[in-house]
């Protein structure tokens, strides 16, 4: 009886047939667009061995991505949070499906060994179920009910706070890109996030996974390029509420400044961050807005 061959081997090459390369593209209102510059710039492996060429986003990207994140965010916010929690379950599931090929992506990025890759990537499908399970818990744990001298009832309750610019973590290509998108998304708030420079590649795949996974068009927009380049554009975007600065290195202070223009919330970059740790809600609540009801009592 001949042998089945199991779903994570990978089938014979024909003598002499040439590999199909994957082209890695952006990820723009739930499509694969190239970046309209036609731009490319080569993404290598630590020990400099070439990897594949990513898409180098432009500004025109990055508009595209903020259009496509604003258009999103009413019909994302307006979904019952259970139905939220639903979806990120799905990445989860969908992830799971794929973890041999990620485990692959990110040891070529990291170059560490395959234990470590596997658990990263283990790591990064049980951060989306993390954040799934938190999608209907926020507001009782954030909002609350006021105490107020008078007759009136009082209540706080957290709302998103819109389209938020995610400039994603050089290491960590993976888990630290899960760690800095799912929180954001779980409120309810949408997404443009900028990869890792150094290893865009996880984040590439990352978004097919999205795609296939019932999350609408729009909420996640994921662009590959120079974060030089695109940072200063989303900084001062007045259609960005919100920017998470985790992998600016250097330009977080002049990227702060130049959100305040504009108002926007800002998360800055922390020097110690530790993406293996339990992530509490400290990346959800700086893009929460509380939205406080008065009410009188008895009418």
């Amino acid at each position: 009886m001949p042998r089945l061959r199991k779903s994570t081997e990978r089938a014979p090459a024909a003598p002499g047939r040439l590999a199909v390369r994957k082209t890695y593209k952006l990820y723009v209102n739930g499509a694969f667009p190239r970046s309209e510059s036609g731009r490319s710039y080569p993404v290598t492996a630590p020990d400099g061995t070439h990897l594949a060429n990513a898409a180098l986003a432009s500004r025109k990207d990055a508009r595209d991505a903020v259009v496509a994140a604003r258009k999103a965010f009413g019909g994302w916010s307006g979904r019952t949070a259970y139905n939220r929690g639903q979806i990120l379950y799905r990445v989860a599931e969908m992830l799971e499906g794929r973890a041999a090929q990620f485990a692959d992506e990110v040891q070529a990025a990291e170059g560490g060994t395959r234990a470590d890759a596997e658990r990263e990537v283990a790591a990064a499908i049980d951060r989306w179920v993390y954040y799934a399970g938190w999608t209907d818990k926020i507001v009782q744990v954030v909002g609350n009910a006021n105490p107020v001298s008078g007759p009136y009832f009082n209540q706080s309750t957290p709302e998103p706070t819109g389209v938020v610019a995610v400039f994603a973590p050089q290491d960590a290509p993976l888990l630290g890109l899960v760690s800095v998108v799912a929180p954001v998304i779980a409120s309810g708030n949408t997404a443009v996030v900028v990869a890792g420079e150094r290893a865009p590649l996880p984040a590439v795949t990352l978004a097919e996974v999205l795609a296939t996974s019932d999350l609408p068009g729009g909420v996640v927009n994921i662009l590959t390029g120079r974060v030089g380049e695109l940072a200063p554009h989303l900084a001062a975007h007045a259609d960005v509420n919100a920017l998470d600065l985790t992998g600016t290195g250097d330009l977080a202070r002049e990227l702060e400044e130049t959100a305040a223009a504009t108002l926007k919330r800002v998360l800055r970059p922390r020097d110690d961050e530790d993406w293996a740790a339990d992530p509490g809600l400290g990346r959800i609540t700086p893009f929460l807005e509380t939205k406080t009801v008065w009410h009188p009592v008895g009418v």
